[in-house]
């Protein structure tokens, strides 16, 4: 980058590294940088560096934690009769920002990509199994993402977790809140038509 000085330069490069950020974010966001005071940056460096410190993988959901278990596993008021499966702990963040599901979690660390080589042995779902051999759990709630992906996924399990007695149920995807459907895609209206429910 021509015309910067190198530690800039190398400010830029490592914001390029996030996702979804190209060169022209990554040179607003060093410019913006430079001009907060010098201890908002560093507690900015302080919150990054005890993220890599702190934050681990919760050994009962997966979910990323900073005591063990996660704070989520550890709460009495949740019902242990429901399990939500997700493929990535941002996706159960998602979930939980509804205030809609007061069940368990079990997050996958992925999903069955084969053209990745990412196949069932490489996610968490010897231990979801595990996790299904006491009897608490009556329903597994799938709640993997809407991609070719997602729905490989969620069948793979759905195979595996009914013949243990245990109800399968996916979440239902369609037209969202708002939004008008002759902008809707084709797939999004015809899911939204396939989960259709009594009124």
């Amino acid at each position: 980058m021509p015309g910067f000085a190198e530690p800039i330069t190398t400010l830029i490069r490592q914001l390029c590294k996030l996702p979804g950020v190209g060169e022209k974010t990554a040179s607003r966001l060093a410019f913006f940088l430079l001009r907060l005071p010098r201890e908002e940056v560093e507690e900015l460096a302080r919150s990054l560096l005890a993220v890599k410190e702190k934050i681990q993988s919760c050994p009962v959901c997966f979910n990323l934690t900073d005591v063990v278990p996660c704070e989520i596993c550890r709460d009495d008021r949740r019902s242990d009769g429901v399990l939500c499966v997700v493929e990535e702990p941002a996706d159960l963040f998602a979930i939980e920002r509804t205030r809609q599901f007061r069940g368990r979690f079990h997050v996958l660390q992925g999903a069955i990509r084969p053209l990745d080589g990412v196949g069932p042995e490489d996610l968490k779902i010897r231990e979801l199994l595990e996790r299904l051999q006491d009897g608490k759990v009556q329903e597994v709630l799938i709640a993997t993402n809407p991609t070719t992906e997602g729905d490989a996924t969620a069948l793979y399990l759905s195979r595996l977790v009914k013949p243990l007695g245990v109800r399968v149920t996916r979440i239902a995807y369609g037209v969202p809140m708002g939004g008008d459907l002759e902008y809707a895609d084709q797939v999004t209206l015809g899911k939204a038509i396939e989960g259709r429910r009594e009124m």
